[in-house]
């Protein structure tokens, strides 16, 4: 995607939804685009996949101009948007992907070996001839990747994949994802799931207001937000109270512990090294403390903060 834009309207009441984004996704690589609802995630997604034609700009996969010849670019596109619809769902996982297949134009002497290949890269083989209607949330979504997969897409577009899954079903999403990027596939991936985004992606690229204002690793993206340093420290009582310490600009969090014997309080700063005397005026003792990496959501929380209060 080559300085895209999307308006909605005409004339002075038009909304720009996203404002000349950029977005090149190489073979093997997964980049996350993070954002706040609203942001314009979405409907560069569907850009991207042909979907939503851009105002303005241009979309290109695999050598294809996407906007000039979008059944061409589709060839070598999948598109998953999740959900529970988009199946039939009285009919099993192999009687619908022989059908998407066949309906995406695959050749007929190859639709078996495509649809068995699908299933056992998402690990549905042995409840391929189960109703679908009979599936779990997380199921129903390896069967859209496997759908999204039939044509040997060079480029996959993932729409909050994760959304409504349980742990374990998030867990099975991240190694399918890694294992699709191991066959060289490229990955576009929305999501709101930062620690997702963090053990997932190659490159991140933060949209607000439908404009892209960063792009990079969680490193740069927490140098964006001037935080460099983290701090977890766990103390028996919060001294100045819980609400106090949370308005301090460098208290991220304040998480009770488990056991209920006090509290977990994380750090994020600028060179961040914690005085005696710091701890003295939010009134507490530490127990512990370690020093650690920022993690993605606190940088990307404090760059969020930060572009807001620009």
């Amino acid at each position: 995607m080559d300085s895209v834009t999307r308006r909605f309207g005409h004339g002075a009441g038009a909304l720009v939804a996203v404002h000349e984004v950029d977005l090149p996704i190489a073979r093997g690589a997964v980049v996350a685009v993070l954002g706040p609802n609203g942001a314009g995630k979405t409907t560069t997604i569907k850009m991207a996949s042909t979907l939503l034609q851009p105002s303005s700009g241009s979309v290109s996969v695999n050598g294809v101009d996407a906007v000039r010849t979008p059944k061409q670019a589709r060839k070598h596109l999948g598109l998953v948007l999740g959900g529970d619809r988009g199946f039939y769902m009285r009919a099993s996982a192999l009687e619908n992907l022989r059908f998407f297949a066949t309906l995406a134009g695959l050749p007929r002497r190859s639709v078996e070996a495509k649809v068995r290949d699908a299933l056992g890269l998402v690990g549905l083989v042995g409840r391929e001839r189960d109703r679908v209607e009979t599936y779990s949330r997380g199921m129903k979504q390896r069967l859209h990747i496997a759908r999204a997969v039939l044509n040997d897409p060079v480029a996959l577009l993932l729409d909050e994949p994760s959304i409504g899954l349980d742990p374990e079903g998030a867990r099975d999403l991240r190694d399918l994802v890694r294992r699709l990027r191991s066959k060289g596939c490229g990955i576009l991936l929305t999501t709101h799931h930062l620690q997702e985004a963090d053990e997932l992606a190659d490159e991140l690229v933060v949209i607000t207001g439908g404009k892209t204002v960063a792009r990079g690793s969680a490193r740069d993206i927490a140098s964006l937000g001037g935080v460099d340093s983290a701090i977890t420290l766990w103390t028996a009582d919060l001294g100045i109270g819980e609400e106090r310490m949370l308005a301090h600009p460098q208290i991220a969090a304040v998480v009770p512990r488990e056991d209920g014997r006090g509290y977990r309080v994380d750090l994020i700063g600028n060179g961040l090294a914690p005085t005696a005397d710091f701890f003295r005026s939010l009134e507490i003792t530490p127990d512990w403390s370690v020093q650690r990496d920022v993690t993605l959501e606190e940088a990307y929380l404090a760059f969020i903060t930060k572009v807001g209060a620009a």
